[in-house]
């Protein structure tokens, strides 16, 4: 058989298939009964996008197979067959969706099926920084499953994400594939139609990021082609249908490696048989560049490993987490006072005899990290110190949480028996630090404290002072006290209308860009993401509005947004590309807005979901009366100043406001004289409804329900 008959014989299956699932499901259901994926605002994704028809029950589901066969022309021609190769994937969608009908199926240890929109929310900064470099996707069963584990653990050593669907879940698991989000080594599931929960990841990228607008198919094919970097690893014998599937994956411009023979289509479709070279070719079919740093010590070290968390049972040390002291420092020394690549361990190893036979290490732990370089400024101090927090949690085997002095490590057993000591934590810091920061960073050395005496006196008479210090700096540092504001450009790889402008008062909505990183990118990178917006006068000081700025956003989203304002989510608010922590709208009724971290899962009081809020404002558009934003915002005295600012707050999820309210309560103390303000803030555990909340409100003498009305 030819490539276009094997294509259309796997899509007309699936058309039968799913014809066959939808006619059983609604004499089983009946019309009416609703249709869904979890914890998604898109409905059935690919059909949403497809035709910009939202799926709701089962009784929408026979038109949508209609369109499914109309895709199928059967005609001898390529591009028709890739056509028919999108209609496996609509099918793929319809039995997948009929099979959340009962709940989530997804519940072994097999796959997790579905992606949630929170997720994929989250995956877009590693993404457009670089930390995840690709997407890979691997089905079937391969011949040598040794192999295979090798490839994942290769992608895996890469930062790449890697999702998994077929038998080669299992093999990889046998091969000692550490898997999960965790990990970034997602199983799918058994089933082939399980492969359309990474196709809806991509299409959803498009609606989330992209603001492409539903039913223009052709626009969602060049958007993941463009900005997805994403490609398919085919494993073992290929039937008509896995062919189909690699149609679809080529029509949304994901080249197609298997490893056996296969009618090739350059750039498109390949064969490499030799699984030593799947990861290269793969990666230069999507042109992916690995930025490679090779690190002397004895386990892995990729952006894969920075979800990993160390659960007791598999912890062999521990520093900090309220057992024991745990701090850490990055200052600037000079050239004459550092020795490059010196690391030095003041005091017991996790090895030292005295710990034989204790169940878990328990040591106080400082960290010194010297640098110096001629460029180097005593501002970027904290932006290098906040990256230990990511450097450390690249270490296969090593969980990091906190900064400052509430820092908080663990190690596992498995990374001690593969021989990992303290001396290696200095090896990461060092190689990330040179490698990341080698415009500012000319040396650097690591000096490690254990001994208790060592670390508390040093805590008390060097690392404090240097923290009050850098505090004082930095409360110091406002909107009004600097000339000049920065851009950030880096989410455009993703939502290419969007600008964010950075200040000091307010970070980027991502919640990783302070105006101190921007600054110190510009200088590591003169020609980055990162560019200078020198203030001038303010056309509206309250709203937040400089001629400059707007000359900056109308001419980084190439006339797609004329003019914002900083510090009002009414009047032309920022844009946001649609990986913020967190989304604030307004409540009408309580004079008010609430505030949705990404995490919370349940509908708030505005009667929507975190992901339904975020549907209407991602992707680089101004949607006046909501807003994106960082958590870090929530303190900030420039909070929405222009509609009355912090006191405008009237429901939070609880963690989100225990996680924020020592800064919101010092902010709203200063700024209004109220103590405890956050007391005030209603969150789920005390009511979710309108009605419940504004009866809180009233019995806290909320402040917003006597400000002016907000609309």
């Amino acid at each position: 058989m030819s490539l276009t008959d094997l294509i259309y014989a796997g899509s007309n299956a699936v058309a039968g298939l799913t014809e066959g699932a939808v006619k059983d499901a609604i004499e089983k259901y009946g019309p009416d009964k609703a249709v869904a994926y979890p914890d998604t605002a898109y409905c059935l994704p690919i059909i949403y996008a497809a035709t910009g028809v939202k799926i709701k029950t089962l009784g929408d589901l026979p038109a949508a197979v209609d369109i499914q066969k109309s895709l199928i022309t059967n005609e001898d021609d390529l591009g028709q067959a890739l056509n028919a190769g999108l209609a496996t994937a609509v099918g793929a969608e319809i039995i997948e969706a009929v099979r959340y009908l009962d709940g989530d199926p997804y519940t072994d240890d097999a796959g997790i099926g579905f992606v949630p929109d929170p997720i994929i929310r989250s995956l877009g900064v590693p993404l457009v920084t670089g930390d995840i470099p690709g997407i890979a996707v691997l089905l079937g069963k391969s011949e040598d499953a040794a192999s295979l584990a090798a490839i994942v653990k290769s992608y895996q050593e890469k930062g790449l994400l890697t999702f998994m669907v077929g038998d080669i879940i299992e093999q990889a698991v046998e091969g000692g594939v550490k898997m999960g989000l965790d990990y970034r080594v997602i199983p799918l599931g058994h089933d082939v139609t399980s492969v359309i929960h990474v196709v809806s990841v991509a299409i959803r990228a498009a609606l989330i990021f992209g603001a492409i607008e539903p039913g223009k198919l052709p626009d969602f094919l060049t958007y993941t082609k463009d900005r997805v970097p994403a490609f398919v690893n085919t494993f073992g014998a290929i039937d008509e249908v896995v062919v189909s599937v690699g149609a679809g994956a080529i029509a949304l411009g994901f080249p197609v490696i298997a490893d056996v023979e296969v009618p090739e289509v350059p750039g498109a479709l390949m064969t490499q048989a030799d699984h030593e070279k799947t990861v290269e070719t793969s990666l230069e079919a999507r042109d992916i560049k690995i930025k490679v740093t090779k690190i002397d010590v004895p386990v892995a070290v990729a952006s894969a490993f920075e979800g990993e968390r160390v659960r007791k049972d598999t912890m062999f040390a521990e520093f900090g987490g309220n057992r024991t002291e745990c701090w850490e420092l990055v200052k600037m020394a000079d050239l004459a006072d550092v020795e490059d690549h010196k690391i030095t361990v003041v005091g017991p190893d996790i090895d030292d005899a005295q710990f034989a036979g204790v169940d878990v290490v328990r040591l106080p732990l400082g960290v010194v990290v010297e640098v110096a370089g001629k460029a180097m400024q005593k501002d970027f101090e904290t932006v290098l110190e906040r990256r230990i927090h990511y450097f450390m949690n690249y270490v296969e085997g090593a969980m990091h949480v906190g900064q400052r002095n509430i820092a908080w490590i663990r190690l596992t057993k498995e990374a001690f028996e593969k021989g990992f000591r303290l001396k290696h934590i200095g090896e990461v810091l060092y190689a990330k630090m040179r490698d990341e920061f080698d415009k500012v960073v000319d040396k650097c050395q690591v000096t490690i404290y254990t001994n208790p005496e060592d670390v508390k006196k040093l805590g008390e008479e060097m690392v404090k002072p240097i923290y009050a210090e850098r505090d004082e700096r930095m409360d110091a540092l406002t909107d009004e006290s600097v000339d000049e504001f920065y851009t950030c450009l880096l989410c455009q790889s993703f939502a290419p209308s969007h600008v964010c402008i950075v200040t000091p008062e307010r970070l980027g909505l991502c919640g990783a860009v302070s105006w101190l990183d921007a600054k110190a990118t510009k200088e590591l990178d003169p020609t980055g993401p990162n560019q200078p917006v020198v203030k001038g006068e303010a056309i509206d000081e309250k709203l937040g509005r400089w001629a400059s700025v707007d000359e900056a956003v109308a001419t980084n989203s190439q006339g797609a947004v004329e003019q914002v304002t900083l510090y009002s989510i009414l009047e032309d608010p920022m844009t946001s590309c649609g990986c913020f922590e967190c989304i604030c709208g307004i409540m009408p009724e309580a004079n008010g807005v609430i505030i949705v971290n990404r995490e919370f899962g349940d509908t708030s009081p505005v009667g929507m979901t975190f992901g339904e809020l975020a549907s209407m404002t991602g992707g680089g558009v101004q949607t006046p009366g909501f807003m994106g934003h960082g958590r870090f915002l929530i303190g900030s005295k420039k909070f929405m100043a222009a509609e009355g600012g912090l006191t405008r707050i009237v429901w939070m999820p609880k963690e989100l406001k225990d996680d924020v309210a020592e800064r919101l309560n010092k902010a709203v103390k200063e700024l209004t004289g109220i103590d405890n303000f956050a007391d005030m803030v209603c969150d789920e555990t005390i009511a979710n409804d309108s009605e419940g909340v504004l009866e809180f409100l009233e019995s806290k003498g909320h402040p917003a329900l006597g400000m002016d009305p907000i609309m």
